[in-house]
């Protein structure tokens, strides 16, 4: 089965950066494996994949002979199980940042104290997306992160790009993958909670012509989704009163409870609020390397929309 989920990737990706195995999609629920060039991170999630913990990483290193593998088994999803939460090197030495590579820019990613795996890889395609939405324009990226979405932006030709994001750690990765590709005079941060960020620059008078809005999951639980929905139609809300008229709005969205028509249906709502319209001009989802399972819609989770605010 993983031989099966390396083939697919090998014929679809020219480089080593994917998501090399998704769970129940490739036939091994409870098991996340992302492949950094000759690097490995694998998070196990259910006590059955815990118990082939060795199996597993016998197959990857036969597979394909990493220089490391760590394990972010820190996910709070194992508590469910009652799973230690760790992280750890559990093969070869792993560097403190490695490097990968998309949508033509290079990015330094840890592996260890990242968010999650350390990257997102499921909004690739939608990342590409923004080249020809931004040559020239001014970008707000909110919940940046690293700057996967910002710093491409840049590359695609942003005049400016403020990358926005409540952690000091992921705002240095910023910096420093916007150096690493000769963007940082136009790459700036700013840190804060997005909200009440958001409204201060509003009340500066602050408008870009992009804002790209991709927060974690405001919706853990199904018996959060009305909660969660009007998180969703605050942060559009403030999203769209920054925008200038004509502005592009990249809404997206990683809950697996919130279907692609209740994102919209939010972002329709924003707009009343924000007294504009908008037309929906662009979708993106998840890529080929987080494939979906038929018979289980949850693994159909990743939404973007890109809207034009009229």
């Amino acid at each position: 089965r993983l031989a099966d989920a390396l083939a697919l990737r090998e014929r679809r990706y020219a480089q080593p950066f994917y998501r090399l195995v998704f769970g129940e999609s490739d036939r091994v629920p409870g098991l996340v494996v992302d492949r950094y060039g000759d690097y490995l991170a694998v998070q196990i999630t259910t006590a059955g994949m815990e118990r082939l913990k060795d199996e597993i990483l016998q197959v990857l290193t036969e597979l394909l002979n990493p220089l490391g593998i760590v394990l972010r088994n820190d996910s709070n999803v194992r508590e469910f199980e009652h799973l230690d939460l760790y992280v750890e090197v559990a093969a070869g030495n792993v560097p403190e940042d490695v490097a990968i590579e998309e949508g033509g820019c290079r990015f330094e990613v840890s592996l260890s104290g990242g968010q999650k795996t350390g990257w997102f890889y499921d909004h690739r395609m939608s990342r590409a997306r923004l080249a020809p939405w931004v040559a020239g324009k001014s970008v707000l990226d909110v919940y940046s992160y690293i700057g996967g979405w910002g710093i491409q932006a840049a590359a695609f030709g942003a005049a400016d790009v403020c990358c926005l994001d409540s952690s000091a750690q992921a705002l240095e990765g910023v910096t420093a993958n916007a150096g690493l590709n000769g963007l940082e005079q136009r790459v700036t941060t700013l840190r804060g909670s997005a909200p009440e960020t958001m409204a201060a620059l509003r009340t500066e008078g602050r408008l870009f012509d992009v804002v790209i809005l991709d927060p974690p999951a405001f919706i853990q639980r199904k018996k959060d989704l009305k909660k969660g929905i009007a998180a969703y139609r605050r942060i559009n809300e403030l999203g769209l009163k920054l925008l200038a008229p004509g502005g592009l709005l990249v809404s997206a969205s990683c809950s697996m409870h919130l279907s692609r028509a209740d994102l919209i249906g939010a972002m329709q709502q924003a707009a009343v609020r924000a007294a504009c319209q908008l037309r929906v001009v662009e979708q993106g989802a998840q890529g080929p390397d987080h494939p979906i399972h038929p018979a289980i819609p949850e693994t159909e989770y990743l939404k973007a929309v890109f809207a034009r605010k009229l």
